[in-house]
């Protein structure tokens, strides 16, 4: 097949296809009449990026998992622990995001009299401003 239907099967534009083979993540097939051709290996090899991906994996991390053998199970695993811990890393940020924006939409709900917390929360001080206290939402 073509690059295009590669990409089309894979669910990816033709560009994602060149960035990967940039990457190292997909070989780039010698040209035959001036045409590269892609097997049933380059789509499952794709679609297990695209699988991968999915599943949080940074491309560096892909690449590694790419290159173990199929019985390394402790690399395999290695990696996808590394991955979640990364993950619930990112879930206690956003989980904390998600509080600073409540709190701030509730106090925005308490009073229309003022300047609206939201809006305080965000805005930059001018310059020769005292910095003072930090806004509630920079906690985060």
């Amino acid at each position: 097949m073509k690059i295009g239907d590669l990409a089309s099967a894979g669910g990816v534009s033709v560009e994602t296809i060149r960035f990967y083979q940039r990457r190292g993540l997909l070989a780039e097939p010698p040209r035959a009449k001036g045409v590269r051709r892609y097997t049933a290996a380059d789509l499952e090899r794709l679609r297990s990026i695209r699988a991968a991906q999915t599943a949080g994996f940074t491309l560096e991390e892909i690449a590694i998992l790419l290159g173990l053998e199929s019985d390394d199970r402790a690399a395999a695993r290695a990696l996808a622990e590394a991955r979640i811990i990364a993950i619930d890393e990112k879930i206690a940020t956003l989980t904390r995001m998600r509080a600073a924006l409540k709190e701030l939409v509730d106090d925005c709900a308490k009073g229309a009299k003022g300047p609206c917390p939201i809006l305080a929360a965000f805005r930059i001080p001018e310059q020769g401003q005292s910095q003072g206290t930090p806004n509630r939402a920079r906690r985060v």
